[in-house]
């Protein structure tokens, strides 16, 4: 049987640092990832929700378009290509779908599916694609996902995410790791 893995981008795939020169260049802040503490970005930096999306509108195509891979992680995704399907499902918006796929044709990153979603409930695609796992940056994602789906899913660590996880939600701090949990998961 070949495992289907899915694979949040944001924050998982991408290092969850990638919008803190932008909000620092945009804001006039000097805020680090360890400033982060809820994944809601208007409080920290002082906006509405609706200025946040006004700037989200403007700003996303470049942050996307240069964002940094995670440590680790185009190596151990390169070597699960070999032995899983992968499913990339991102809560980016459609429109953004030409930015996203040559940000992974630039990365040489393979993959089998790339879905953009447009929104952070992911459980409709995972259950459509019959994922096994699913790795994601988002502590309430994490959760409703593996209580609705009723798969593991490996929730990599963020000061933004540090809320206590339910039983099958497993805590990663880097790619390395997610591979470890992933083998055992899997093949034990």
């Amino acid at each position: 049987m070949r495992y289907r893995l899915g694979i949040d981008i944001d924050g998982t795939l991408t290092s969850p640092s990638s919008f803190v020169p932008y909000i620092n260049e945009s804001f006039k802040m000097n805020i680090t990832l360890e400033d982060i503490k809820q994944y809601e970005l208007s409080p920290l930096i002082g906006i509405t929700d609706e200025q946040f999306w006004a700037w989200m509108d403007e700003m996303e195509p470049t942050i996307y378009e240069n964002a940094p891979l995670a440590t680790g992680a185009k190596e151990i995704v390169t070597q699960w290509k070999n032995n899983y399907d992968l499913y990339f499902i991102s809560a980016r918006r459609n429109h953004l779908f030409e930015v996203t796929n040559n940000w992974f044709k630039k990365q040489a990153i393979d993959f089998d599916h790339l879905e953009l979603i447009g929104t952070h409930n992911k459980i409709e695609a995972i259950k459509k694609h019959e994922l096994h796992i699913f790795l994601e940056d988002k502590h309430d994602n994490a959760c409703d996902i593996s209580e609705a789906c009723n798969i593991p899913v490996l929730l990599f660590d963020t000061p933004y995410n540090r809320d206590p996880i339910p039983e099958h939600v497993y805590r990663v701090q880097n790619w390395l790791e997610a591979n470890q949990f992933i083998k055992r998961l899997l093949h034990d």
